[in-house]
């Protein structure tokens, strides 16, 4: 006659049960997804914080990345006036010279041709209103919609008025000028003293780690971060120079104003990845609707400028940097978008060079591994 099972027995029994497995594997997904979104969190949170760093940091930061990165591209420079038995002191200030007069003459041929084109404002008006006649119809069109839906959902616009007295211009421009004559300040010092003491800033950063294989780390991190920037900083400016060039007596031959001034702006915009070559191109168009006689005519100048740089950043520049400095198109237009975002239009020109020291660093810290995909 069967007994029913006490209920001692079946707690016993249930006990020896395993856990259930799922391909093969005990389930403790419970556990390890908690602690995966707590890792997941701190790390985020982490993110945020440098985020907000970089942010509220930025006056301080912008400068002092900016010479960081200069000062990395010149220290071959540096060594090699080490190597001839000169003093630290005199070849920086030497390179502190130079590198600020090439600033000073690119400004100064950027700069002397905008004062001139802003100065005829009132006429450039005008001209432009008359070369964009055939836009009136659509233009009109799309006003008297605008106002219609205003009057639909019964909003005015506000009348501002707008009063202006020398103290307060003067105020603004101080406004405006003190914080970058601070940051050109903080610039110039930052570099002029990395340009002195990096060898010395190196070993000292390197013996701050006990272990040798941290040490040997921190020393190829040092090293590869020094290689790429100064590899892809001297090639693209001597690419970019090549540009500004070659669009200058483009811009001769076409009989186009301000040549000169408009290859060192090429020079200058080249080095911001697909938006720079697209302002200079809008540009083009611009002072070529106001300077020519016809729409056909002021398009031909942006038209052969963008052949130029079409060869220049398919052929000429993949070419020359190699496979090892070419990136994926994807992350540095992320770069641009993050960096633009966060420092504006200083973080658009330093966006590609931290993208590099960005991804330098995470391939030592995470090097490549095979793997295989699970099939």
């Amino acid at each position: 006659m069967n007994q029913q099972p006490k209920l001692a027995d079946l707690k016993d029994h249930s006990a020896s049960v395993p856990p259930l497995a799922i391909d093969g594997e005990n389930a403790e997904a419970p556990e390890l997804t908690w602690a995966f979104l707590s890792e997941l969190a701190i790390i985020g949170l982490g993110f945020v914080g440098a985020i907000a760093a970089l942010y509220f940091g930025r006056s301080i930061l912008m400068p002092v990345m900016a010479a960081l990165i200069i000062g990395i591209t010149l220290t071959p420079i540096q060594k090699f006036a080490a190597d001839h038995r000169i003093p630290p002191v005199f070849s920086a200030l030497l390179l502190m010279m130079v590198f600020l007069a090439a600033l000073y003459v690119a400004a100064m041929l950027v700069i002397g041709p905008l004062t001139e084109w802003i100065a005829k404002a009132p006429e450039l008006g005008s001209i432009i209103k008359e070369k964009l006649q055939w836009l009136d119809g659509p233009l009109g069109t799309l006003r008297k919609v605008a106002k219609t839906v205003g009057e639909t959902a019964g909003s005015s616009a506000p009348t501002v008025a707008v009063e202006t007295s020398l103290p307060a211009v003067v105020q603004q421009a101080a406004t405006i000028l003190t914080p970058a004559v601070t940051q050109f300040i903080v610039f110039v010092g930052t570099l002029l003293f990395f340009l002195i003491g990096s060898e010395q800033l190196r070993r000292q950063l390197i013996t701050r780690f006990e272990t040798r294989g941290a040490r040997k780390r921190v020393l190829r991190i040092w090293n590869d971060i020094e290689h790429n920037l100064i590899r892809y900083l001297s090639t693209v400016t001597a690419i970019n120079l090549g540009l500004g060039i070659v669009t200058a007596g483009m811009l001769f031959l076409v009989g186009f104003p301000n040549p000169v001034a408009f290859g060192a702006l090429a020079f200058v915009l080249n080095y911001i990845p697909y938006i720079g070559p697209a302002i200079l191109i809008l540009t083009l168009f611009a002072v070529g609707l106001i300077s020519t006689p016809t729409l056909g005519t002021a398009l031909f100048p942006p038209l052969l400028f963008v052949a130029i740089a079409t060869v220049e950043g398919q052929f000429i520049t993949p070419g020359v940097v190699g496979h090892r400095l070419t990136m994926s198109p994807f992350l540095v237009f992320l770069a641009l978008a993050f960096w633009t975002w966060l420092w504006g239009p200083f973080g658009t020109f330093m966006a590609t060079p931290l993208l590099i020291v960005a991804l330098v660093v995470l391939g030592h810290l995470f090097p490549d591994e095979e793997m295989t995909l699970p099939k």
